[in-house]
């Protein structure tokens, strides 16, 4: 038996293409995690299980390549369970270039001082991640709070077809598309939005890719 991660491919590729086209220099950057509030067989909050980047056009294919036999994860010496998974991506394109230059920069300090036992594939995917593209999406998430309610108080700082909402296991994403803020709302709808009640972590986050696993969840959009 395998791990399954895909466990809606219909609204995994209709999440696909939602996502922005990338430009020549940029990719997307993807992990794979085990979370201990999903199963408490996971020591610390989560473990990185692998992680990598992919266009549009490959994306399906290399998730598909992540449902290997179940038992083969291990954090240390521990199995991990289907039940502890969950799959993340930026929603926003990942700069290639910069991340090669600061990877560089990286390389060239490590190199002045003794080996450390430090890994460099893991070291330029560090870099990959901390290096944002082009920004689409303004992550707002939010926890332990109504949706209903959530947007009844948003809808008077910002255009609702701006927004995306992801249900996710345990609350919700609203990503903003930056390109739709009218006029009217583009001096102050981040402060606004980000000190309504609920929302835990703004800016350009990771979130659970639509259509995978989340801890026994499916993630998926909602339409307002």
């Amino acid at each position: 038996m395998n791990y399954k991660i895909i466990q809606n491919e219909e609204m995994l590729k209709e999440f696909i293409n939602w996502l922005p086209k990338l430009q020549k220099n940029e990719l997307f950057y993807v992990s794979l995690l085990a979370r201990n509030k999903y199963s408490k067989e996971i020591k610390g909050d989560r473990a990185s299980l692998k992680r990598f980047t992919s266009n549009k056009e490959m994306l399906l294919k290399k998730i598909k390549q992540l449902e290997s036999e179940e038992g083969s994860y291990f954090q240390g010496d521990i199995k991990v369970p289907q039940e502890a998974l969950a799959l993340y991506i930026h929603p926003n394109p990942r700069d290639i270039e910069r991340a090669t230059k600061n990877s560089l920069i990286k390389f060239a300090q490590l190199i002045t001082q003794k080996y450390n036992g430090y890994n460099p594939h893991q070291i330029v995917l560090s870099e990959i991640q901390k290096s944002s593209g082009k920004k689409y999406y303004i992550d707002f998430d939010f926890d332990k709070v109504d949706l209903d309610s959530t947007l009844e108080k948003i809808e008077r700082f910002i255009n609702l077809d701006a927004l995306t909402i992801l249900v996710t296991q345990g609350g919700f994403h609203i990503l903003v598309e930056l390109q739709k803020i009218e006029a009217k709302y583009e001096k102050n709808w981040y402060r606004e939005i980000q000190n309504i009640e609920g929302c835990d972590v703004k800016g350009d986050n990771m979130i659970p890719i639509v259509g995978t696993t989340q801890g026994g969840f499916i993630p998926y959009f909602k339409k307002i």
